[in-house]
């Protein structure tokens, strides 16, 4: 199975690898793909409205990225950094934690102003924490940020930078990244152009940091997030069926959703739950596979051999998604959370 991940591998050079957003959001670069047409086109996220048609539909992602990630010490004075993962029970919450050392059921800690212990092991890593009972850890937490953005923390402006500008639903542990891009301005203007918006939940969840594994790829699922797809967003992508506008997906976390309520007639069935849909290509092929839902989508560079950027694969082609990402470094694009952007028509 490891083979058919090397073929999601490609070199990309650390200066690559956006360390900050720029100044505005919707000024980030944008790569522009066609699966029907050769070539690529170099533009802004700004350039949206321009590039999308009257009666096409984005959709957008309204998760809230929850402040998880708690940084103190081992009660022997070693440091340890936390990420909170959600409730496990009355004043316990699922954890990451990184420390040196051993990790043991007893062990005491120290995260942000809040006294914790370990209580249990899981598999995968996984942790459960006690905290008083009336205690909300959250309220210590800073912004989760991928680990390939180097800093000592967080900085105060990542609280909102690390946040889409429609983040409504508190439960994610990382950014759905290219809603990062959007502005109300530039939804006004959308919207100007008639294209329509609408909203899903998905719940990022701590897979989205773990590297693909065989069992993964032989399972053909991934690890469970938890969405909701409303009545109104359903009915919006009928309507824009029965109008011929395209359903753009902004991100990979709106795909999953999308594509696991798909329905006949490319429409999709309101409802919540969880999803485990790993879409990726056919083994060995370079074709992109008809999505059942999606006809665009706007999407981050992600990293090599992720689960996003298999999913991206499947959308335009194997071959044709790595040649363009060939370009985006040979043209200096910024990549992963805080980077550019591309748009696959």
């Amino acid at each position: 199975m490891t083979a058919e991940l090397d073929a999601f591998d490609y070199a990309l050079p650390p200066e690559c690898i956006a360390q900050q957003p720029t100044a505005e959001r919707d000024a980030a670069r944008l790569l522009v793909l066609e699966r029907e047409r050769e070539g690529l086109a170099h533009r802004h996220v700004r350039d949206l409205p321009e590039l999308l048609r009257p009666g096409d539909l984005l959709v957008v992602n309204a998760t809230r990225v929850l402040p998880a990630r708690l940084r103190g010490r081992k009660e022997t004075g070693g440091a340890a950094e936390a990420l909170l993962l959600g409730e496990a029970g009355p004043g316990r919450q699922r954890a990451l934690l990184r420390c040196r050392g051993r990790l043991r059921v007893g062990q005491k800690l120290r995260l942000g102003s809040l006294d914790a212990e370990l209580v249990e092991l899981r598999e995968d890593g996984e942790v459960v924490l006690a905290f008083a009972a009336d205690a909300d850890p959250y309220a210590d937490g800073e912004m989760p940020l991928p680990p390939y953005i180097r800093r000592p923390e967080a900085r105060g402006e990542d609280a909102e930078r690390y946040q889409t500008v429609f983040a409504r639903v508190p439960g994610s542990v990382a950014a759905p990244t290219a809603g990062l891009h959007m502005t109300p301005a530039l939804l006004e203007r959308l919207g100007e152009a008639g294209v329509g918006c609408a909203e899903v939940v998905l719940h990022v969840g701590p897979g989205t940091f773990r590297p693909l594994r065989d069992a993964d790829l032989a399972a053909g699922e991934l690890h469970a997030e938890c969405f909701e797809l409303p009545e109104a967003t359903a009915q919006a992508v009928a309507r824009t069926r029965a109008e011929g506008g395209r359903v753009v997906a902004v991100g990979t976390t709106v795909t999953r959703v999308l594509e696991s309520r798909a329905r006949p007639g490319r429409r999709v069935e309101p409802g919540r739950g969880e999803t485990r849909l790993f879409l990726r290509p056919q083994p060995g092929s370079d074709a992109p596979l008809p999505f059942a839902v999606v006809d665009a989508l706007l999407t981050n560079f992600h990293l090599p051999r992720s689960s996003l950027l298999l999913l991206v694969a499947a959308f335009a082609g194997r071959r044709r998604l790595l040649d363009a990402y060939a370009e985006a470094v040979r043209r200096g694009y910024r990549f992963y959370s805080y980077g550019d952007a591309m748009l696959l028509l």
